[in-house]
């Protein structure tokens, strides 16, 4: 799990950074203005249309195939999930006809302040953007396929592919025409799709799709559904807030969703980077400890998880808060990007670096929930998270505007993973939350001291060198500084890798 894990995170971070280049492009040609507002909602609302659905679907389809496959094979299991393609193709074709149909209400729900003009564009976009649902299904499921075989590398490489097909696009549309924003965002799925189906055809993963539709998954089809209708709430408490955020921000000013956009994608990049390497690795062997009744192996696995996680997030978080300003002036400050869309971003990624450790471990806890293939408690916890969004989005924003709408956010995150905290240990009993507790006060008092340090350095070289050189300097600084202190305070997984570490040099010496 670890070395897959480390695989994993190499091929995402350079992803993730091609991912974040193509934040920069898009923020250097439109800026926070009403292209950039129409082109994002377009893009959203294809993904948040079909992820009630598909990340139900992908959750509970990997612990449901791990099953069958225990129990009647591999050919069982693999003609399930040709039954579940079928399935998947089917409501994909019912939902894009609904988006066709009803294009202008469905922008309306999700960005109700744009004015005619930026309103008539963000049903044009979008109408081009919603063919690409046919691609994110079958990509939910293959990606999951391919998990469960122990193919990490292959699915977090559709990311390249998916970027670099998005950059292309921008660019292209400032030379040409701007719908080649819409036409790249489709292509870009459809280039993903196609790459994926060499390694689903390779004969050790005995997969081959056939237009036969076997009756005896009915059961498991039934199964599939009954997991996946509380899922759909409690898998897509994201995409539920970040739609309230963007209507209400759609009010507040011009360029509001796109300077929240920037700011997710900032936090959002984190958490793929971190936090969902290590649940994507994490999920299908936990999936495979539940069917064998291995209670104590989830255990042991869930609590070095969340002790990884903190020991990753919470130094982003304070440095993510401290340097919000300078940070989002570093990543976008230049083109289009304006003071106004500076002050906006920097303030919104402000208060969602609030919620960081909120967002990661809600994501981790509810994947050993859907494992154990109980999606009720999520999906409770998530009206519950989302209810009180809502409600704090309203009060918030009206004092801080923008920095409200993530504020409240980052709030009901924190709150709902607290509960899903509660609901877990209820379920499995003590998974050690006395050794979490004291790795989160350990790397926490290291993160504060590191972030005091890495501001004074900020503001002692602010007046003699360039501000971006500055910041990269605190930052490294501050690094170093985080890392000396937590190998110090003995903690565990800090004292793991650095074990691997000698071992590998030690043995390197040796060879030499």
């Amino acid at each position: 799990m670890k070395k897959a894990a480390l695989y994993l995170l190499l091929i995402t971070l350079f992803s993730k950074i091609l991912g974040f280049t193509r934040e920069i492009v898009l923020s250097h040609m439109y800026g926070a203005s009403n292209i950039s507002d129409a082109y994002i909602v377009s893009t959203t609302v294809p993904t948040f249309i079909f992820s009630f659905l598909g990340v139900a679907i992908a959750t509970s389809y990997i612990p449901i195939y791990s099953t069958i496959e225990n129990e009647k094979g591999i050919q069982s299991a693999n003609i399930f999930t040709n039954t579940l393609v079928h399935f998947v193709i089917l409501i994909c074709t019912l939902l894009i006809i609904v988006a066709f149909v009803f294009t202008t209400p469905i922008v309306k729900l999700f960005a109700s302040g744009f004015d005619k003009k930026t309103l008539s564009l963000a049903v044009l976009f979008t109408k081009i953007s919603i063919f690409s649902i046919y691609f994110i299904g079958l990509i939910y499921v293959f990606n999951s396929y391919l998990q469960i075989k122990g193919k990490f590398v292959i699915p977090a490489c559709i990311g390249f592919l998916f970027n670099f097909v998005i950059i292309t696009s921008i660019i292209l549309s400032d030379f040409f025409n701007i719908l080649m924003l819409p036409i790249g965002y489709v292509l870009s799925y459809i280039l993903q799709f196609l790459f994926l189906l060499p390694f689903l055809r390779k004969h050790k993963y005995k997969y081959k799709y056939s237009f036969i539709i076997d009756k005896d998954t009915s059961y498991y089809m039934k199964r599939i559904f009954y997991l996946s209708l509380p899922g759909i709430f409690g898998a897509s408490v994201n995409e539920i807030n970040s739609i309230v955020d963007r209507t209400i921000a759609s009010r507040i000013s011009v360029g509001g969703i796109s300077a929240l956009n920037y700011a997710i994608n900032l936090n959002s990049f984190i958490q793929g980077l971190f936090v969902l390497t290590i649940t994507t690795v994490m999920y299908p062997i936990i999936s495979k400890m539940v069917v064998e009744s291995d209670v104590d192996g989830v255990k042991k696995s869930l609590n070095k998880a969340i002790n990884s996680i903190t020991l990753l997030v919470i130094p982003i978080t304070i440095g993510s808060m401290i340097f919000s300003e300078p940070l989002i002036n570093f990543l976008f400050g230049r083109g289009a990007f304006d003071s106004k869309a500076l002050s906006m971003t920097s303030e919104a990624l402000f208060f969602y670096s609030i919620g960081m450790i909120g967002f990661s471990l809600r994501e981790l806890l509810s994947r050993v929930f859907y494992a154990f293939q109980d999606t009720k408690t999520p999906m409770i916890n998530a009206a519950i998270a989302i209810f009180m969004n809502i409600v704090l989005s309203i009060i918030l924003s009206r004092y801080l505007e923008i920095g409200g709408l993530a504020l409240a956010t980052s709030i009901s995150a924190i709150f709902c993973t607290l509960l899903l905290f509660i609901n877990l240990r209820n379920k499995i009993g003590s998974f050690e939350i006395r050794n979490i507790i004291i790795s989160f006060v350990k790397v926490l008092c290291a993160s504060l001291l590191m972030g005091m340090i890495s501001r004074f350095f900020y503001y002692a070289l602010l007046n003699n060198i360039n501000d971006n050189l500055c910041l990269v300097l605190s930052v490294c600084i501050g690094a170093i500084t985080y890392l000396v202190i937590i190998y110090f305070m003995r903690i565990k997984e800090i004292n793991i890798i650095v074990n691997v570490i000698k071992k590998k040099l030690f043995s390197s010496f040796n060879v030499l």
